[in-house]
């Protein structure tokens, strides 16, 4: 077992580091792996526009889609076992959709209102998307947290979750249809989830955030391990259930709000890739699933951007629809393995 998940957890870090260069290297401008490495070095390359490239467009791109992956799938192991729900991921409690009511409400009344568009204010546009998005999924997540305060019942706090989602969503429409045409494509746009709207100082100051959530995230482990035996057995053992679940909302709660603050809403990671650790070390221990999530979430975020940036693409693929054709195959693959492992019993 040791063994395994040694080759395991080592296979993901080989494949972050390649995937990682990868991303560095591919793209729609064709960049020397020597000249990728010596911009990375400090080297000098007589080519500008290749540095430009790499520092300031792709080197970004690919820490936002290594922390991004790693944090909505720590959150997605948080919430499948909190709630004891293979299909619960970082977005059932509606901090997803609050963070898109916040976007919602600055850009789709931006134009409406202010009479210019957020979306050509250029960088101070962006900054105030993210911080719209961080007060709309705060403000859900605080109400979650209240609500958990006062029903006790797992589902119950999921339902409720769910119905802040429809709530939101229809807010959202309401305002789609009474704002302009311009300030809608930018919703939508913002709503396609992407790993390159994160650049400059943001990038660093993403970066520094999740370096410092995701470690502590780790903390919980433990809790995580008492609360998967059940709430009878947690109670005994001297664990106070309630708090122990505020926790764990408030942990994968303000994961998920930061990176759909920079990101926009990126689905399916945090579903498939808990699914995937699961299925790949055959245990249910948070000791080896948290960090073993971290990694492959990372690994398989830094290959749907790559996918997303192939050459022959124009631009770049929307990364949800990158993610969802490799997640979803991923889910129903580990599903019908554990099905015929059952019936093979």
């Amino acid at each position: 077992m040791k063994r395994t998940v040694t080759i395991g957890m080592t296979a993901l870090a080989v494949s972050i580091l390649l995937l990682f260069f990868l991303n560095l290297l591919l793209g729609s401008v064709t960049i020397p792996a020597a000249s990728v490495w010596k911009i990375l070095t400090g080297g000098s390359v007589d080519n500008d526009i290749w540095q430009n490239i790499v520092l300031k467009s792709r080197l970004p791109q690919a820490v936002t889609a290594l922390m991004a992956g790693a944090g909505l799938s720590v959150a997605g192991l948080q919430m499948q076992t909190v709630f004891r729900n293979p299909l619960a991921g970082p977005s059932v409690l509606g901090v997803s959709s609050g963070a898109s009511l916040g976007v919602a409400f600055v850009v789709l009344l931006s134009g409406r209102i202010g009479g210019i568009a957020l979306s050509r204010l250029g960088y101070m546009g962006e900054v105030a998307m993210t911080l719209s998005a961080i007060a709309g999924a705060m403000a859900v997540m605080l109400l979650i947290v209240w609500v958990a305060q006062k029903v006790r019942g797992n589902v119950t706090l999921l339902i409720i979750g769910v119905m802040i989602g429809y709530v939101a969503t229809a807010i959202i429409g309401v305002l789609k249809f009474f704002s302009a045409e311009e300030d809608v494509r930018a919703y939508v746009v913002w709503g396609l989830g992407s790993f390159s709207r994160v650049s400059g100082d943001q990038v660093t100051t993403f970066a520094l955030i999740m370096a410092v959530l995701l470690p502590l995230s780790m903390l919980l482990v433990k809790t995580l391990n008492l609360l998967l035996l059940g709430d009878s057995y947690a109670r005994n053992l001297g664990l106070n259930v309630r708090r122990a679940r505020n926790w764990v909302i408030v942990s994968a709660g303000v994961l998920v709000a930061i990176v759909t603050a920079y990101c926009g809403p990126i689905s399916f990671l945090g579903l498939a890739v808990p699914h995937l650790c699961r299925g790949m070390f055959r245990t249910s221990d948070h000791r080896i699933l948290m960090p073993g999530s971290l990694l492959a979430g990372a690994s398989l975020a830094l290959l749907c951007n790559l996918i997303a940036r192939l050459p022959g693409f124009e631009g770049a693929l929307p990364v949800n629809s990158v993610t969802a054709l490799i997640g979803a195959p991923v889910v129903a693959a580990v599903l019908f393995r554990r099905r015929k492992e059952e019936f093979s019993e």
